[in-house]
């Protein structure tokens, strides 16, 4: 193999890219645009849910109530209506994702130790925030209930027992439960299988379709040379924009990071590799530009922003799904990803996931030098 020669493989390749203004868009502000897209566009936090309230009692424990709904900062008590028809209006023109109903004898009930209860009309078309409010508008109305039934048996004189069991929670690697802090290191995934796969597919299908192939196959330039001076350019940008990512997410989005740069780097390399690999394969085998760009984008993309955990949770796919996940390069180094960010994980309790990603580096790049064959077809 002659350095030379690989780098003239190479130079070629940076000069081409350089040319093509596309893929100069997607390797200049593809990563930084994956980023801030899902930073501030994917929000799985549910905070701040409009709520129309129909007050029917309108006393002081109907207030106080109301209160505790306001006072939480998943709840946002948008409007008190008059009357049950623009209650549900509101919930049908989607202004409101829940409405309260106090009923007229609410005071009065607690008044005389009875039980009372509110309802709650919950707009169901998103189930996932459906879920949430229910579980959250219980959760508040239990506290109130906890503090009326204290007062209740003070004003009488009565004991008041002591709880018997209470839960302190503690959270740890993501304390205040921010989404961006779960879904940006996993976008790292998302920019490596754009620069990696995306463009790496039409390297050799480019060449056919030009006709310059030929002129290649010509030279004494080797395949493995050509191969390598193909791909190198591509694995120096795909590296840089790894961190360029990881610096935006850290100091722009503030999530943290706590582990080390050199296993998030060497993860990172590998699975830069296996992208390649398959990009590579996949342009030998398309020799066409369009076409390799499709399947590129089924097979690497979809399956990193899909399967790979970075959004959707794999313990809660059905069986079938989580065995196919076991094939993916993309599981594995998002769970690197996670881990190194959120955990601080030493490379050495990383295996489960790094000894995999190994393993398909040295498959794919053993496929993408053995698919490539230096003559005419």
């Amino acid at each position: 193999m002659s350095l030379t020669r690989l780098l003239a493989v190479a130079r070629k390749e940076v000069v081409q890219i350089l040319r093509d203004a596309r893929s100069l868009i997607i390797v200049v502000l593809m990563p930084a645009v994956l980023v801030l897209l899902f930073g501030y566009g994917v929000n799985l936090d549910l905070k701040g849910l409009p709520v129309y309230v129909l007050d029917r009692d309108g006393s002081q424990q109907s207030q106080d109530l109301l209160k505790h709904f306001q006072a939480s900062e998943y709840f946002h008590v948008a409007r008190v209506v008059g009357s049950y028809s623009e209650l549900t209006r509101a919930l049908d023109d989607g202004h409101a994702k829940m409405g309260i109903v106090v009923p007229w004898d609410f005071s009065q009930r607690l008044r005389d130790g009875r039980p009372a209860q509110v309802q709650a009309l919950v707009d169901g078309s998103d189930d996932n925030t459906a879920n949430v409010l229910i579980g959250y508008s219980q959760a508040v109305v239990q506290g109130y209930s906890a503090e009326v039934q204290i007062d209740w048996l003070r004003e009488r004189g009565l004991s008041i027992q002591p709880a018997a069991m209470s839960v302190n929670t503690r959270t740890w690697y993501n304390e205040d439960l921010e989404s961006s802090a779960f879904i940006i290191p996993g976008v790292l995934a998302l920019v490596m299988s754009v620069i990696g796969a995306f463009l790496t597919s039409l390297t050799i299908a480019r060449e056919w379709e030009r006709g310059t192939m030929e002129q290649l196959i010509s030279t004494p330039v080797t395949a493995m040379e050509i191969m390598l001076g193909k791909l190198a350019p591509y694995f120096v940008l795909g590296m840089f924009d790894t961190v360029v990512s990881a610096l935006i997410a850290i100091y722009w989005f503030d999530v943290p990071f706590r582990g080390s740069w050199v296993t998030l780097m060497a993860a990172s390399a590998m699975f830069m590799v296996v992208v390649l690999s398959l990009g590579f394969l996949i342009s030998v085998l398309a020799k066409n530009q369009f076409a390799a760009s499709q399947i590129a984008l089924l097979i690497t993309f979809l399956p990193a922003f899909l399967l790979s955990g970075f959004l959707f949770s794999i313990e809660q796919m059905p069986v079938a799904l989580q065995w196919i996940t076991r094939i993916l390069p993309a599981r594995y180094y998002v769970s690197v990803l996670k881990k190194i960010f959120l955990k601080g994980t030493p490379a050495h309790l990383l295996y489960a996931d790094l000894v995999p990603l190994a393993v398909f580096t040295f498959v794919l790049a053993l496929l993408a030098t053995r698919s490539f064959h230096k003559r005419l077809e």
